[in-house]
């Protein structure tokens, strides 16, 4: 498997499929990465040369934010927000949605699956003695 960015990349599949597993790239910013690098997308993440591998790991360090510090971004953001008391800070630190969605009956996503409402009122049958 190689490694690119810190992450183990799978083996079998093409370059353009295999860096949506680094944290930060999807796959069109992968097809874009690829471009500009000069690599052929349908190629198999195996068969990269290590002066296919270098200009890739140079290309996404050059000019992106993936991983650790773009995890850090993010955090710093959601950090800043709250410590400056908005609307959107005090959701997040609720564990609420933040961008309006309704809390009335759909925020399970972000809520963790939280079901709050009773089951079906049957009680479980007792067990024959």
């Amino acid at each position: 498997m190689p490694r690119v960015v810190g992450v183990m990349i799978p083996d079998e599949k093409s370059i353009e499929y295999s860096l949506p597993y680094i944290y930060g790239i999807g796959l069109s910013l992968s097809r874009k990465i690829l471009a500009d690098a000069k690599i052929d997308p349908k190629k198999k993440a195996k068969d990269l040369t290590q002066e296919e591998l270098g200009k890739l790991k140079e290309v996404i360090e050059k000019n992106y934010r993936v991983e650790g510090e773009l995890k850090r971004e993010i955090i710093g953001n959601i950090k800043r927000l709250k410590d400056i008391g908005t609307w959107r800070g005090s959701r997040h630190s609720k564990g609420l949605p933040v961008r309006g969605q309704t809390t009335r009956i759909n925020s399970r996503t972000v809520r963790g699956n939280v079901r709050k409402t009773a089951g079906s009122g049957r009680k479980a049958p007792p067990s024959p003695k």
